[in-house]
C-alpha cells in the first residue's frame, strides 16, 4: 500500500509555469513506476508523463512534450511535474499514480492514486 498526496496546483496565466509535487508514503517508493495524468471536466483521464523507478526511462504525451518535465527524488519519496509554457488547454485536475509494472500509458495499470490537484490556466 502507498499513499500519494499531490500539491502545487493553482491558477496561472498562459505562458506561466507551475511545479506539481507528489509525496508518497507507505511501502518503498523506489519500487514504483510513477505517472502523472490529468482530467478536464467532461473528459477522460489522460496520460501526461511517466518515469521509471530509477528515472532512467521517461515518457510524455505529445501534447506536453518539450513543455512538461517529470522527475523523481527517491530519497524524498517524491515525484515532480515541472510545467512550463502553460496553455489554457492544460487546465485540468492533475493526478499522480503508482504501479509496479511498466505499462506506462494506461490509467488502468496504475494501482494507487492521489486525490488530485487543480491546475487552471487563464488566457
Amino acid at each position: 500500500q502507498v499513499q500519494l498526496v499531490e500539491s502545487g496546483g493553482g491558477l496561472v496565466q498562459a505562458g506561466g509555469s507551475l511545479r506539481l509535487s507528489c509525496a508518497a508514503s507507505g511501502r518503498t517508493f523506489r519500487d514504483y513506476t510513477m505517472g502523472w495524468f490529468r482530467q478536464a471536466p467532461g473528459k477522460e483521464r489522460d496520460f501526461v508523463a511517466a518515469i521509471s523507478w530509477n528515472g532512467g526511462t521517461i515518457y510524455y504525451a505529445d501534447s506536453v512534450k518539450g513543455r512538461f518535465f517529470i522527475s523523481r527524488d527517491n530519497a524524498k519519496n517524491t515525484v515532480y511535474l515541472q510545467m512550463n509554457s502553460l496553455k489554457p488547454e492544460d487546465t485540468a485536475v492533475y493526478y499522480c499514480a503508482a504501479q509496479y509494472g511498466t505499462r506506462w500509458f494506461s490509467s488502468y495499470e496504475y494501482k494507487y492514486w492521489g486525490q488530485g490537484t487543480q491546475v487552471t490556466v487563464s488566457s
